[in-house]
């Protein structure tokens, strides 16, 4: 799997692309525990290019968000190809996650919602 990260408006934004299962889960974890360790508490996971989703990768993804919350922090998703946006519906994970159709519209919502 390849992980390429950026940042726009103070959201680190990860860009996923190929399989998301054991093999690659504990890499998405430790990039994101590096996010959270150097302060950023606004992660976006663009999952346009991820083909292929396991058990082991929901899992990662759910630490991931549990780490990101435990912090106070927001984790959103986008681009799920409709194989990973199914396996989404079918484990009811499509009622935790945020899940946006573009990255856009979720970088847009990061805007909209005001701290306090």
């Amino acid at each position: 799997m390849e992980i390429t990260q950026s940042e726009k408006n103070n959201v680190a934004i990860l860009s996923l692309k190929g399989k998301l299962d054991l093999a690659n889960a504990a890499r998405l974890k430790d990039m994101v525990k590096g996010i959270l360790a150097e302060g950023k508490l606004k992660v976006h996971l663009n999952m346009d290019d991820v083909d292929f989703i396991n058990s082991s990768g929901l899992g990662a993804l759910v630490s991931v968000m549990k780490e990101i919350r435990l912090r106070k922090g927001r984790l959103t998703l986008s681009d799920l190809a409709p194989y990973v946006k199914e396996i989404f519906e079918i484990t009811q994970l499509s009622h935790v996650f945020e899940i946006f159709e573009t990255v856009e519209g979720a970088l847009s919502s990061y805007q909209s919602t005001v701290s306090v």
